[in-house]
């Protein structure tokens, strides 16, 4: 049996510029709503699995970053077959008692810290602001993306 991977490079989305306008424009009060609503939904644990999708979704409503989606390419016995895959989690275990100890608030100072830091710099810090915004799954759950 014969097999042959070839990997895909992730979807790229708008570029820094766009994303910035629309940071501007419309992410950072949309992403201020949904902050919100993710956190009130999570407190009241009926909501939590709602509000933990929804705080991992806030770099695509903040900065229009995509979903990343890892493609490869299999060959196996001469017949090409497209797959996905995931990173590899860490247990839902320890995911979760991350999540209950250190998650909930600490996203939340590292969202404000990144909000702040967007508005302290005149738009100068945008880029790291970004890249904030980008880890608050990781940041929030120990997600990997």
């Amino acid at each position: 049996m014969s097999t042959q991977t070839v990997r895909y490079e992730q979807e790229k989305g708008p570029g820094l510029l766009i994303r910035a306008i629309y940071f501007i424009f419309v992410g950072l009060w949309l992403g201020g709503i949904w902050t919100t609503v993710a956190w009130i939904l999570v407190v009241s644990i009926i909501g939590l699995p709602i509000g933990l999708i929804m705080l991992n979704r806030i770099p695509q409503i903040m900065t229009l970053k995509p979903v990343r989606t890892n493609r490869y390419m299999q060959n196996v016995n001469g017949r090409w077959v497209m797959r996905e895959s995931n990173q590899p989690q860490a247990s839902f275990l320890a995911r979760a008692l991350y999540f209950i100890l250190i998650g909930w608030w600490f996203s939340a100072l590292w969202l404000g810290a990144a909000w702040a830091i967007s508005g302290i710099t005149l738009g100068l810090g945008l880029p790291l602001s970004f890249w904030m915004f980008d880890r608050v799954p990781a940041i929030t759950t120990l997600s990997r993306f």
